[in-house]
């Protein structure tokens, strides 16, 4: 078994002596901290990947910590957090927990207390990371945190599952959990593609067929459905098997038996069955295109996973989990990360193909890199030319408040060089724009002085 990698803390608080202090305390209970001094220092550091818990101070310049949090908790990121204060109410604590905090502490934080708190709640954290990325399912995200409920759910029971969700969601990784987590384990794991071989064919290797049952048939084949006994199949893209097939396989749900082509008696069969799709087959029922008493036999435990532009906080674990997998499968040298900017981007995009491209995504940069940090200019032309709709934290209140009238920009400029003191590739990238583009801006605005 591996040795658990640590956890990775991020440490937000404007109070210099209270970081450097803490961030050493964290360190020697094992964890990898990183801090921040104010809220959009916070964004760029939640941008640049995973982090396992924030411990956040409620009051600092520019954007407060009760505004980071609300911004994390609006993007659906379920990052476990604490908050500290070093003016704390009960109406400050009640306020923290509404939106979203996991628990609340005052200054001065008592070392012990602090250790307790931050192990109660890594031991509390989304399970997400531990416990599936090794089946490769990454996600802290509440839609996927509601499809590994669902897995740990179905897996110990032996109804049949109905998996869909858009080509690139991870379906097959969703069976092959479930089948992993379930008692027929140490069984076969068995997967076809409905869509993907012609009638005569995927009914030859689901049923199997008899010597001489039709022209080539020069032996017995016993099929998947026998060949998985005692284990799981998985039936992908089950809405597109033809009709004659949907009442083959509806046979084999209602008396579990098979009977291979060309053969008089059925087979008996012990096999747990998961369909998958990526159509609506309650649609492609009410059509006509799919018969209503199979869906019903299928549809028993319906799994529906997101597609991944509606769970975009979980760019940054995914691009980690990739690298991690590069790693230990490529001689070539494998980029620790992305560059701030370029996860900026990655997260805005939409992913029509969902976490296959972005894998493909990553792989082609990691290669492109040679080993150094990701950046935007590994990604591919129509990434790197879409401009960020949406990011990865409280950074981007900088930069959309810029979009607004000049004062507004002036302001959040000033803003931006001051949190990134003076440096201005750093405010470049919290502002979402180029340092072309900042420094003539700065100039506009007289900042450049």
């Amino acid at each position: 078994m591996s040795t658990p990698r640590p956890a990775r803390i991020l440490l937000v608080d404007d109070d210099r002596a209270f970081r450097i202090s803490t961030a050493e305390l964290l360190r020697q209970d094992g964890h990898e901290v990183a801090t921040a001094a104010d809220g959009p220092e916070a964004g760029e550091r939640l941008a640049e990947g995973r982090v396992d818990l924030l411990l956040l101070d409620v009051r600092m310049p520019r954007i407060g910590g009760l505004g980071v949090l609300e911004a994390l908790r609006l993007r659906g990121e379920r990052v476990p957090v604490l908050m500290i204060s070093g003016f704390g109410t009960i109406q400050t604590a009640v306020e923290a927990l509404q939106l979203g905090a996991d628990d609340f502490l005052t200054k001065p934080v008592d070392p012990d207390l602090l250790s307790r708190k931050v192990r109660e709640l890594l031991e509390r954290r989304p399970a997400a990371w531990d416990e599936f990325s090794s089946l490769g399912m990454v996600g802290r995200s509440e839609p996927m945190q509601a499809v590994f409920e669902a897995v740990r759910r179905v897996a110990p029971s032996e109804a049949t599952v109905l998996v869909t969700g858009e080509t690139g969601t991870g379906k097959e990784l969703v069976a092959r959990a479930i089948h992993d987590q379930s008692d027929r384990a140490a069984g076969a794991f068995l997967a076809v593609n409905c869509a993907g071989l012609a009638e005569g064919v995927l009914e030859s290797e689901l049923f199997g067929h008899v010597k001489g049952s039709f022209t080539g048939a020069s032996a017995d084949r016993e099929g998947l459905f026998r060949a998985a006994e005692g284990g799981t199949i998985l039936l992908d893209e089950v809405g597109d098997m033809s009709q004659r097939l949907q009442q083959r396989l509806l046979r084999v749900l209602q008396e579990r038996e098979v009977t291979p082509v060309g053969a008089s008696r059925p087979v008996r069969v012990d096999v747990r069955v998961v369909a998958a799709t990526r159509r609506d087959l309650r649609e492609e029922a009410a059509a006509g295109r799919f018969r209503d008493d199979l869906f019903y036999r299928l549809n028993v435990f319906p799994i529906v996973l997101p597609p991944l532009r509606e769970r975009h906080g979980d760019i940054p674990l995914l691009v980690e989990s990739a690298l991690e997998r590069l790693r230990s499968r490529s001689r070539v040298p494998t980029p620790e990360g992305c560059t701030p900017a370029a996860m900026r981007l990655l997260r805005a995009w939409d992913w029509p193909g969902n976490v296959r491209e972005l894998l493909g995504v990553v792989e082609s940069a990691a290669i492109r890199s040679e080993g150094a940090p990701i950046g935007v200019e590994h990604l591919p032309a129509e990434i790197r030319d879409t401009a960020p709709s949406t990011s990865g934290g409280p950074a981007d209140e900088i930069r959309y408040s810029a979009a607004g009238d000049e004062q507004a920009e002036r302001t959040a400029i000033a803003a931006a060089l001051d949190a990134a003191g003076g440096h201005r590739e750093r405010a470049a990238r919290m502002l979402g724009m180029s340092r072309t583009t900042l420094w003539r801006k700065m100039k506009d605005y007289g900042l450049d002085d």
